[in-house]
C-alpha cells in the first residue's frame, strides 16, 4: 500500500538532503512536489492544501532552519504532520454493561461490509467477548447466505429470518442475542450502489429502532475520493462513531486514509489488510505515517508475529539452524508463516530503515507455489539433505514438479542463502540482515535465477541453429 506515495515523499527527502539548510525557497519547492504527490494519491483537495500549509510553517520556525540535517528534519515534520491529520488514535469500542452491546455497520453495496462484520466479530471473539451477527442487509441477493457461511467458518451464530423489514429483523436479532447472553451484536445492514434517499431512510429508521451504541461506516479504499464523500453524507444522517476501511492492502493511492478523518471529523477505527477473516487491523495514525514515509512499522510486524509465530516452534527452528540441520520442510513451514504475516515484501517494508534497500529487489510471494511444488517432489532425504540432489535427481525432481531443471538448480543452489537469511532472522541480527539486503542476498532469487538460467541457455541454441555464434 502507498507505494506511488511512499517513493515520491522519498524523492522529495533526498532532494532536500543535498541543501545545506532548509530555506523558504526550497520548503516552497518542496511543498510543491508535495502536493502534488497527495493529489495524485486522490488526497482530498483542502486537506492537502491545509496539510502543505502547516507542514510549511513547521518547516520554517526557527529552531528548523538552524538543522544541519534538512531532509531528516523535513521527514520528521512531515510524520507529524500526517499522525495529526489522520489521529488521534481512537480503536476502543465501548462496551456497555450490562450487554449486549449493539454494533451497526453501514456503507455502500460492495466495500465490504457483509466480510467486515465477520472480521469484526472474529477480532472480538479474540478478545474475549461473544459477538452474535445479524443478517440484516435484506437488498443484496445472497447477502443473508453470505454472513451464515462466515459465521459458520467462524463458529459464530448468525441471526436471521424471512422478511422484508430491515428494522424488524434487526430488533428481533438484537432480543435473540440479549436472551441467548451474547455481549456484542453486530448488524450487517443493507448498501446500495450510491447514495439515495431510499437508503439513508432505511439505515436510518434502524439506527432509531435498535439504538446501537456504535456504528461504524465502512468504506472501500479504493474508492479515493468517493469513500471520503460518502462517509461525509453518512455521517450527516447517522451520527458516525468512526470508520473501518476496506482493501487497504490493494490500495496504491492511499487518499482515503489520509482524508476522511479530516473531512468527517470521525476516527479511523479498523482497517481491512487482506482477504482472510484475520485481516483486520486496529488503526494506528502513527503507524500509517510511518509506512506512507518508508520509515516502517515494527509495533504492528512485531503484533502479528505474536499471533502466527508458536514459541516451542520457534525454538524448535533455531537448534536447527544452530546445528544445520535446517532443511526444505522446515524453510516451507518458515514461509508459510511469512505469507501469514502479510508476505516477505510487505514484512520487510515494515522494518525501519530497510525501505530504501527494498529499491530492485525480486521479491516475489507467487513463487512459493513453484518452490512447493518442487520441495514436494523430493524425497525425504533429498529435503533433509540438499547436497544429494545430483543432475538425475534434479531432473527427476523438475519433471515432477512441472518445471524446468535449471528452476531446481537454482533453488538448490541458493538454499544455503536462504539458509543463511532464516540464521541471521532467527537470532534477530539486523546488521546482518540488512547486509544481506544490500548484497542482493535474495531467498527468492531461486526461481528466477532458474529461468535466467533456462532463457539464456535458449538464446545460444537460436544462436547456434543460425549460425551466428562468434568465438571469443
Amino acid at each position: 500500500m502507498f507505494d506511488a506515495l511512499t517513493q515520491k515523499f522519498n524523492t522529495v527527502f533526498k532532494t532536500l538532503s543535498g541543501r545545506g539548510r532548509i530555506t523558504e525557497a526550497n520548503v516552497s519547492d518542496a511543498m510543491n512536489d508535495v502536493r502534488k504527490a497527495l493529489l495524485e494519491a486522490d488526497v482530498n483537495y483542502n486537506v492537502v492544501k491545509q496539510f502543505c500549509k502547516d507542514v510549511q510553517a513547521a518547516a520554517l520556525g526557527a529552531e528548523v532552519v538552524k538543522s544541519l540535517h534538512p531532509g531528516q528534519v523535513m521527514v520528521k515534520i512531515v510524520h507529524d504532520e500526517l499522525v495529526k491529520l489522520m489521529g488521534p488514535v481512537d480503536t476502543k469500542i465501548y462496551f456497555v454493561s450490562p450487554g449486549p452491546t449493539v454494533i451497526m455497520l453501514a456503507g455502500l453495496q460492495g466495500s465490504g461490509k457483509t466480510t467486515t462484520a465477520g472480521k469484526l466479530a472474529n477480532y472480538l471473539v479474540s478478545n474475549g467477548k461473544r459477538p452474535m451477527m445479524v443478517a440484516d442487509d435484506l437488498q443484496r441477493p445472497a447477502a443473508i447466505d453470505q454472513l451464515i457461511i462466515l459465521g459458520q467458518q467462524l463458529n459464530i451464530p448468525v441471526y436471521s429470518e424471512e422478511s422484508k423489514d430491515a428494522v424488524k429483523v434487526a430488533i428481533n436479532g438484537v432480543k435473540a442475542a440479549k436472551a441467548a447472553g451474547h455481549d456484542v451484536v453486530i448488524i450487517d445492514t443493507a448498501g446500495r450502489l450510491h447514495i439515495d434517499e431510499e437508503m439513508m431512510a432505511e439505515v436510518a429508521n434502524v439506527a432509531k429502532a435498535v439504538g446501537p451504541h456504535q456504528i461504524y461506516l465502512v468504506c472501500d479504499s479504493m474508492t479515493g475520493q468517493d469513500a471520503v464523500n460518502s462517509a461525509k453524507e453518512f455521517n450527516t444522517r447517522l451520527e458516525l462513531d468512526g470508520v473501518i476501511l476496506t482493501k487497504l492492502d490493494g490500495d496504491a493511492r492511499g487518499g482515503a486514509a489520509i482524508s476522511v478523518k479530516a473531512v468527517t471529523g470521525k476516527p479511523i477505527k479498523f482497517i481491512g489488510v487482506g482477504e482472510k477473516l484475520d485481516k483486520i487491523e486496529e488503526f494506528h495514525p502513527d503507524r500509517m505515517a510511518g509506512r506512507i514515509l518508508g520509515m516502517g512499522d515494527i509495533v504492528t510486524l512485531v503484533e502479528r508475529a505474536q499471533k502466527e509465530v508458536d514459541v516451542e516452534e520457534a525454538k524448535k527452528m533455531q537448534d536447527k539452524l544452530s546445528k544445520g540441520s535446517f532443511g526444505f520442510d522446515d524453510f516451507l513451514k518458515q514461509m508459510s508463516t511469512v505469507r501469514k504475516m502479510g508476505g516477505m515484501a510487505d514484512m520487510l517494508k515494515m522494518i525501519p530503515g530497510l525501505g530504501g534497500q527494498m529499491q530492485g529487489m525480486n521479491i516475489d510471494d507467487a513463487e512459493f507455489n513453484r518452490i512447493e511444488a518442487i520441495v514436494h517432489s523430493m524425497t525425504l532425504d533429498e529435503r533433509r539433505d540438499p547436497d544429494l540432489i545430483d543432475n538425475s535427481r534434479r531432473r527427476r525432481i523438475a519433471k515432477g514438479s512441472g518445471v524446468d531443471v535449471q528452476e531446481v538448480a537454482g533453488l538448490v543452489k541458493n538454499f544455503e542463502r536462504s539458509r543463511q537469511m532464516m540464521k541471521v532472522l532467527s537470532s534477530g541480527g539486523m546488521g546482518g540482515f540488512k547486509s544481506l539486503l544490500s548484497g542482493k542476498m535474495d531467498m527468492f532469487s531461486a526461481m528466477n535465477s532458474g529461468k535466467k538460467m533456462k532463457q539464456r541457455s535458449h538464446r545460444k541454441q537460436v544462436v547456434k541453429r543460425r549460425g551466428k555464434i562468434k568465438r571469443r
